[in-house]
């Protein structure tokens, strides 16, 4: 049976999602993976579609939503669907929904110097697949500033700062460029570079977004053939709803 996908775009077009979306359609086609791509967030409306699907993958940038369909989204990766994205298509998709923010482990905040910016990723020495193999390289794009769970498994890092700014009498830091994390018994997976098209079809970042697609769809399969059991999670805790 072939596995399923759903990539949804939209938002700010500034990151070309229609463009990444394709790219990461074609990675997954070229995987055998049944690809659905949707320009509507009207595609996280049917819950059951979700629970069945063995990949989500959001290409939406600063967009608002509905806490029932981000509600529809949780509860499909809790019970295994696995997430997985890039830049701000997934870590900038909806600020004001903290519930995405903590299921996808981090929330993009600054992005010192604009676009056009040289740096290093650093691979982290790592015994996980999702790395392995690659080396450190240079970007010019777009360097995330993000604030990030600290529960996520990191995989790759850059260093601040690289350019002048009101962070820059801080001591330096090592941002999370990838990582991983679970949510429930899905698997989700994080890569912060890809402001335009042409980063994402670079080798590296093609490379490591294969990978981590792969992985993250894995999940369901490999946590029901061990019979995980699913955690049972509130749909929201942010308390959207309650007194605080």
């Amino acid at each position: 049976m072939m596995r399923k996908a759903l990539i949804v775009w939209g938002g700010w077009d500034g990151h070309e999602p229609e463009q990444v979306a394709g790219i990461f359609a074609a990675i997954l086609r070229q995987e055998q993976f049944e690809v659905e791509v949707s320009n509507t967030l009207e595609a996280f409306a049917d819950a059951k579609k979700l629970m069945g699907l063995d990949l989500i993958v959001p290409v939406w940038t600063m967009g608002e939503i509905s806490q029932e369909l981000v509600d529809n989204v949780s509860a499909a990766v809790q019970n295994g669907t696995g997430l997985a994205g890039c830049h701000g298509g997934m870590c900038d998709s909806f600020r004001n929904n903290v519930d995405w923010q903590f299921m996808t482990g981090g929330q993009w905040v600054a992005h010192p110097g604009n676009d056009g910016v040289t740096y290093t990723v650093e691979i982290r020495q790592s015994t996980s697949p999702l790395v392995e193999g690659i080396e450190d390289f240079s970007v010019t794009s777009e360097q995330y500033y993000l604030h990030v769970d600290p529960a996520v498994e990191v995989l790759a890092t850059t260093r601040f700062p690289v350019v002048d700014g009101p962070h820059a009498l801080n001591k330096a830091v090592d941002m999370p460029v990838v990582w991983s994390k679970r949510w429930g018994i899905g698997r989700v997976y994080y890569n912060s570079l890809g402001h335009h098209a042409d980063i994402v079809e670079m080798p590296q970042v093609q490379e490591l977004m294969r990978r981590g697609l792969l992985w993250a769809a894995d999940g369901k399969r490999i946590a029901l053939s061990a019979e995980q059991e699913v955690p049972t999670l509130r749909n929201s805790y942010s308390g959207m709803g309650d007194s605080q």
